[in-house]
């Protein structure tokens, strides 16, 4: 049987999912499906791109902040009937501990965890490192702008139509003030935290 073709935009063969020694892969389900919000904005670059499903967790889009400015981020939570849909990267060690540190994750505002994670294109599980939260706020709905990231980053991987679809129809609020402020301030912040070359 020929062996299928890779993806468009994929960096290497889809069939190699094995990462090195030196390299992890990481599981993306929010904003930093994005290419531009992860490479541009975290100055994280990354070797492979894999569009992928974990089984066992659900996307929720009530995250608080830790500083409140009136919306919620996206946040996987356990449960067993459930999947979410994203992009596996293939970072370096140090890449991966920069976007822990950009995400909050020393202060509180998200845990490590390992998932389970199936390449879309028909290969073997692998382990992966994502990043969950047990904070949640119902009443908060993500702003327009943060859920065009996320749909930009599922059309750019290629996620099916129908969850992008999903994506599209979760209730969102305008962008207000405060977070507008408050994104400038982490814009800054940043910068100044990107690895020195």
């Amino acid at each position: 049987m020929p062996r299928r073709a890779p993806p468009r935009g994929f960096d290497a063969p889809f069939v190699l999912y094995r990462s090195t020694v030196s390299h992890r892969w990481y599981f993306a389900y929010g904003s930093n499906m994005q290419t531009a919000t992860l490479r541009d904005r975290r100055g994280v670059d990354f070797r492979r791109a894999v569009a992928a499903r974990v089984p066992g967790w659900r996307l929720v889009l009530d995250k608080p902040p830790l500083f409140s400015i009136g919306h919620a981020f996206a946040n996987i939570v356990p449960d067993p009937g459930a999947e979410v849909l994203g992009v596996l990267y293939e970072l370096t060690a140090a890449d991966l501990d920069h976007v822990e540190l950009t995400e909050g994750v020393r202060i509180g505002n998200y845990a490590a965890v390992d998932v389970e994670a199936w390449p879309l294109q028909d290969a073997a599980p692998l382990t992966a490192r994502s990043l969950s939260s047990s904070r949640r706020e119902p009443a908060l709905r993500p702003s327009t702008r943060y859920m065009a990231l996320l749909i930009e980053g599922a059309l750019e991987h290629g996620l099916p139509a129908a969850y992008v679809e999903t994506l599209r129809a979760i209730p969102a609020d305008a962008e207000g003030a405060s977070a507008r402020a408050a994104r400038t301030m982490l814009d800054t912040a940043l910068r100044l935290a990107r690895p020195r070359p």
